[in-house]
């Protein structure tokens, strides 16, 4: 049975911000980030019809935000670039509503992170999923999550560790 439309309100209310720093730290930019949780929740709404009500709400929303984050992984990858052409950072006035939790010093952290590690931490740090919930969404055994989880929390240890000796 499909989600009615208060319900499905309600999810956006309750999980969007969730949604929001998931992507921004996957994604590393506010105004991307706040692009992919609409195409989020744009998707999710068109699927409303196939959501497996014994599922978590956050947990069909990050599986659902994950995908759409690859995708514009793979755009990006396809994107050519004329020779010559530099990146060029732009400042945004806009404020991470995890400054205070996750600095730009984390998100620099995070992005030395191989990625498979970086996903499940995110997804059960900052998506707030359970680590068999990350499992379900990434399609891996629940003690793959763990073991990346704590793999990434220690070299997220090792990297601070060296950069105060540093």
């Amino acid at each position: 049975m499909a989600l009615t439309q208060t319900e499905f309100h309600g999810m956006v209310s309750d999980h969007a911000p969730a949604l929001y720093r998931l992507a921004y730290r996957m994604v590393g930019d506010s105004h991307d980030a706040e692009d992919v949780v609409q195409e989020t929740l744009r998707s999710a709404w068109r699927s409303r019809d196939r959501f497996d009500r014994g599922r978590s709400h956050r947990a069909w929303l990050a599986s659902i935000l994950r995908r759409r984050v690859i995708d514009g992984w793979r755009r990006k990858a396809r994107t050519p670039h004329p020779a010559g052409e530099h990146g060029i950072e732009i400042a945004v006035d806009g404020v991470d509503p995890l400054a205070s939790e996750l600095t730009d010093e984390m998100q620099h952290a995070l992005q030395q992170l191989p990625d498979d590690l970086r996903e499940s931490l995110l997804l059960v740090v900052v998506g707030e999923l359970t680590h068999q919930e990350a499992a379900d969404t990434l399609g891996i055994p629940l003690g793959t999550v763990l073991s990346r989880v704590s793999r990434a929390r220690q070299r997220l240890r090792q990297y601070y560790l060296a950069e105060a000796k540093g």
